[in-house]
């Protein structure tokens, strides 16, 4: 086939460089099969390819991928040849060179899998309300860095766009507090908001059934608004609110000189005034301040003040990451080892204190007690680590063990059960025995009961363990109802009385002897 239409373009004048541009081969490739006859390019092509190469062996595998499907990459054909043949040993150019060949002998192009997009109709006024986060790199006055972090929305209809600003990554709290702000520069709010799926909102996606961290669910069920997320890696179903970001960026942000952050939003506004609502639309052709007008008739209408909002306490949240640490200015601050849980919010408070030596304290909540306080650091990107926070690692796990067993009535026992979690998880075993410790501790009337239950039902796991201690504690919490008697009331014939007889009448009845 490719002798043929090599052969084909060379008839009609197409110069060699046309020929290999056409038939995306290389132009040796072409000068190869001007030079051989008809016989001659089929034996080639039935032979290996040139001359002996490591992957001849291979070819008819490789080959037969590429017909089936055509947008394979060389480093996928190399990953299946190992997959199948282990002892393999081949470099990815050597892979990717004998691919090429291939595909250029036997005219196998690779095709490109491009996701194809549709319009999305236009949304009606007051409909919907795009929301995302941004953040820039601006210069000072005095000629330093900054990294500013803003929040904007945009109108569906009108594209009508807000946005605000800070100086520092924005919370839970501040997200709410931009919303306010956003409404009231509205005067009003749409049915349904759509976003991405950012941690500061959201906490999973859960397959349509959507789990809202509690701040912000506390708000949505406040204002009353419906919340859209886009699924993840797909940012074009948002696509709206992502152009109004980089059209912050590079129109608004990009170049401008930074003083302070209350003189920076008050030159977002004016250009929003200016420029960002003002200029024709490309896609609507209109200017999006005057659809406005019309759009904001349909918005529903929000009260001036949140419940919560008229606290004077004004705490900072953060989310406390998988390593038992929080961040605040570019620093990693820890907290007491377990502070992280699994499927929880994982929110702690912060204040700061103290003005010439400033203190970060760390709080569960906003009246619950001091978990962690730190001095705060004037550096960056250092893990600021308090000892008490940390394992106890100056005694090994085999002195851990011991000082478990010493809490049980029957040492012998739990030695062989603490045994058999080791053989089991040899890698978790300070793990375990962690977990065991805490149920000694919450529960040290229980540890002998829960530990007979554990070795006669076989349930080797520290999880289990405490699962076993937590139930029993539950049932012997349970209050224990007084079952009235079924005899403590009389009986509802009681004036009748049985006839009694003698033994000999019962003897002759059954045919016996008196």
């Amino acid at each position: 086939m490719l002798y043929v239409k090599i052969q084909e373009l060379h008839k009609r004048k197409f110069k060699v460089a046309q020929i290999a541009k056409e038939l995306k081969i290389s132009r040796p490739t072409v000068y190869k099969y001007l030079e051989m006859t008809f016989d001659g390019a089929k034996a080639y092509t039935e032979q290996p390819l040139g001359r002996k190469k490591k992957l001849d062996s291979y070819k008819d595998w490789i080959l037969a991928w590429l017909e089936e499907y055509p947008h394979l990459s060389a480093a996928q054909i190399h990953d299946w040849l190992l997959e199948r043949y282990s002892d393999l040993v081949v470099g990815g150019r050597t892979v990717r060179s004998y691919v090429k060949e291939i595909r250029e002998v036997y005219q196998i192009e690779k095709k490109v899998i491009v996701r194809q997009y549709e319009a999305v109709p236009e949304q009606p006024m007051g409909k919907q309300l795009q929301v995302d986060w941004g953040e820039t790199k601006q210069k000072t006055t005095d000629n330093k860095e900054i990294k500013l972090y803003f929040i904007a929305f945009v109108l569906a209809h009108s594209r009508q766009k807000y946005m605000e600003w800070q100086t520092r990554p924005f919370t839970t709290r501040d997200a709410i507090r931009c919303h306010e702000n956003a409404f009231q520069f509205y005067e009003g709010r749409t049915e349904e908001i759509v976003y991405d799926q950012d941690h500061l909102i959201t906490v999973s996606e859960n397959a349509g059934q959507l789990l809202l961290t509690a701040e912000f669910q506390s708000y949505v069920n406040e204002r009353k608004f419906k919340v859209h997320l886009c699924r993840r890696a797909d940012p074009e179903s948002k696509g709206m609110i992502e152009n109004v970001v980089k059209y912050i960026k590079g129109n608004f942000a990009d170049s401008r000189v930074f003083s302070d952050i209350e003189d920076w939003n008050h030159r977002a506004l004016q250009w929003l005034k200016r420029t960002g609502n003002h200029q024709v639309h490309q896609t609507t052709k209109k200017r999006p301040a005057e659809v406005f007008l019309l759009e904001k008739q349909h918005l529903q209408p929000v009260s001036s003040l949140l419940s919560y909002e008229s606290t004077s306490i004004q705490s900072i949240t953060r989310s406390v990451s998988k390593d038992n640490t929080i961040r605040y200015k570019s620093n990693r601050y820890s907290v007491p080892l377990g502070t992280y849980q699994s499927n929880a919010e994982n929110l702690v408070l912060i204040e700061v204190t103290g003005e010439e030596q400033q203190r970060l304290v760390i709080r569960k909540g906003i009246e619950s007690e001091i978990i962690a306080e730190h001095r705060i650091s004037i550096e960056k990107g250092k893990l600021i680590q308090n000892r008490n926070h940390t394992r106890d690692r100056s005694k090994g796990v085999e002195e851990f063990k011991r000082r478990l067993i010493s809490f049980f009535e029957d040492q012998k026992q739990a030695a062989a059960y603490l045994d058999e979690i080791s053989l089991r998880y040899p890698r978790y075993r300070r793990d375990q025995f962690t977990i065991v410790y805490q149920v000694i501790q919450q529960y040290p009337t229980l540890v002998d009961t829960v530990l007979t239950k554990c070795m006669t039902e076989r349930l080797y796991s520290a999880n289990d363990f405490r699962d076993i201690a937590q139930h029993i504690n539950e049932l012997r919490q349970e209050p224990v109802k007084e079952v009235e008697s079924f005899y403590t009331h009389p009986a509802r014939h009681s004036h009748i009385k049985a006839s009694t007889r003698s033994i000999n009448a019962y003897t002759s009845i059954l045919g016996g002897r008196p």
